[in-house]
């Protein structure tokens, strides 16, 4: 009872603190007067659920039963392994997935690798792993290839591909949940629901009549491959551009996209975002691109490389995205924006865990 308290304290008096709620004291008497009924009913839209317990299903809603204990774990999404190293669990990861490589160096040495989309299931058994997650980019088509796995006993979580912030925050605490860092991964996930709702809060001082256009691009069209990738509604990265205060021109499609050449040039974006860090120079190459140089962007010079890793891999690292593209989008606005993630995140742990 008492940890709930406290962590129920920290997020609300992290939420008072960075909206200028005058209730703070009235909170603070409610939790040393373990009035839990009144401190949830003050905070119940921030905390959201509270339930710490151990999960009995993964996010894709199969029945699984976690070990007592997860002394060795697999993780098969460089999202995923990202969370588990920031929570202090990089020493029991004795598995990856080939693009969580780029953590090689704050893992195990000689950590097993393993293509997601084949994986092999006989050597990830091999390693006797407590626990695995996976991710929905493996299951191409509704079929998981790790089914032999889970046949064999092995508990595998298996972790959709999230469409929402909120289902972002859901996937944290629910990793959290299932390696014994519940609170640890409750404050990761409203650390970054509050830096959201601080972003959104702040979009409002920018002024009427300067919403901006917005195309994310995921590669540079070319005439051996002209369709351009990116997202339109239904995605949390959508969330990302409305939440700044600006517009996704292909806002009022559904899901990921790809389009026409002709069709973005025609959505004439007031800024370009390049998603594609296996692409050195794309932004200069958008400028180049004969047919473009009407395009506002183009026209503006408003076209700019953002870090892929942050904003593709849906983790808590969306916050220090969604910053930096506010920072291109709107830059006066943005440009000496104060509150960050890891202050918000770090006052809740300090507060729960001491």
């Amino acid at each position: 009872m008492k940890k709930l308290l406290s962590i129920i304290l920290a997020l609300v008096t992290t939420v008072s603190l960075a909206t200028g709620c005058s209730k703070i004291m009235e909170i603070k008497e409610m939790a040393e007067n373990s009035d839990v009924d009144s401190l949830m009913s003050v905070g119940q839209d921030i905390v959201g659920d509270l339930n710490l317990e151990r999960p009995t299903q993964d996010r894709a809603g199969n029945a699984i039963t976690l070990p007592d204990s997860v002394g060795k774990i697999v993780s098969m999404a460089p999202s995923t392994t990202q969370v588990l190293i920031e929570l202090g669990l990089g020493d029991k990861i004795v598995g990856i997935d080939t693009n969580s490589a780029t953590y090689a160096d704050k893992l195990p040495a000689g950590v097993a690798q393993f293509d997601m989309m084949a994986p092999d299931n006989e050597a990830i058994a091999a390693l006797s792993p407590d626990l695995v997650f996976t991710s929905g980019m493996s299951s191409v088509g509704g079929t998981s290839p790790f089914q032999s796995l889970i046949d064999s006993g092995v508990c595998v979580a298996d972790i959709p591909s999230p469409d929402s912030i909120e289902g972002i925050c859901d996937d944290i605490q629910f990793i959290g949940a299932c390696v014994g860092k519940a609170a640890e991964g409750l404050a990761y996930a409203k650390g970054l629901t509050v830096f959201m709702e601080g972003i959104e809060e702040y979009s409002k001082t920018i002024p009427e009549g300067e919403k901006k256009t917005v195309l994310v691009m995921m590669n540079v069209p070319s005439a051996e491959y002209p369709t351009i990738y990116t997202f339109g509604k239904g995605t949390y990265m959508n969330e990302m551009i409305e939440i700044l205060g600006a517009e996704n021109v292909f806002g009022d499609k559904e899901g990921w996209l790809s389009v026409s050449v002709e069709e973005a040039i025609a959505a004439n974006p007031d800024v370009i975002l390049m998603d594609c860090n296996w692409m050195p120079g794309a932004a200069d190459m958008v400028k180049a691109l004969e047919g473009w140089e009407n395009v506002n962007a183009v026209k503006n010079g408003e076209v700019y490389q953002i870090d892929e890793d942050a904003c593709s891999r849906p983790n808590h690292h969306i916050a220090d995205a969604t910053l930096e593209w506010g920072k291109c989008i709107y830059p006066d606005t943005y440009g000496n924006y104060s509150q960050s993630f890891n202050d918000i995140k770090n006052d809740v742990i300090e507060q729960v865990l001491g």
